[in-house]
């Protein structure tokens, strides 16, 4: 018996999509590289959001079977709504995986995280070798941090300290990020707070030297993934 449930049935994209013709083409691009009993990581962010449900129609019209393994809770319903199977990556491990991403530089290095899902797409992205960013031209930087600052997610308890570290390291500046529609911060699906701090110069150990930080859980800083650009 199914739920009668409209919270789960009409789940649509808060807020307005900016280039969504692009981001729909590149969405529709994606969803041609589905193949039947596939197991895929499923990106946060508007563009994954177009992503799920160009898939979830060719499930429909093609009668394919692949399982989803969200990276976020709205992700996660809008399968549920679409009625893409999902799994845990405790129960399956991702062929591939896509997502979207916020800056992406030269080097395809990446800033992500203002949809506050980092430590999810991070592991989902290590779990597979095949790993698509789907970006429209907005996205491109020279430069990470151009455009937006990383997101480092940390524990409560330890958000002075960590914030601490991030100056001492040269942080230009560093904000407890605030949510909209609640009062105080934004709260990670792990139960952590995020600290969304400016760096000018980040290289290839930089990833490595936030998480190193006691009280950070992860990071939006994706260096090394040798991932595939889709745009």
């Amino acid at each position: 018996m199914d739920w009668k449930n409209e919270v789960i049935n009409n789940i649509k994209w808060n807020g307005e999509i900016n280039n969504i013709e692009q981001k729909q083409k590149i969405a529709n691009k994606i969803c041609k590289r589905v193949k039947n009993g596939e197991v895929i990581g499923f990106g946060s962010g508007s563009t994954s959001f177009l992503a799920t449900q160009a898939i979830a129609k060719r499930i429909k019209e093609e009668n394919i079977s692949i399982t989803a393994i969200p990276t976020s809770h709205e992700i996660n319903m809008l399968c549920a709504s679409l009625g893409i199977p999902t799994a845990s990556l405790n129960q399956a491990k991702p062929d591939w995986c896509f997502d979207g991403a916020d800056e992406v530089d030269s080097h395809g290095w990446l800033i992500k995280g203002r949809g506050a899902a980092m430590f999810k797409e991070k592991l989902v992205m290590k779990s597979c070798k095949e790993r698509y960013i789907l970006v429209d031209d907005s996205k491109f930087v020279d430069n990470l941090c151009d455009k937006f600052p990383i997101p480092i997610e940390c524990h409560p308890e330890s958000l002075c300290y960590v914030k601490n570290e991030l100056l001492e390291m040269g942080a230009e500046s560093c904000i407890l990020r605030l949510a909209k529609g609640k009062d105080g911060p934004i709260i990670t699906e792990n139960g952590n707070f995020i600290l969304d701090a400016v760096f000018r110069n980040i290289d290839e150990t930089f990833e490595q030297k936030l998480k190193n930080i006691v009280g950070v859980l992860d990071t939006g800083l994706f260096i090394g993934y040798n991932v595939i650009i889709e745009k």
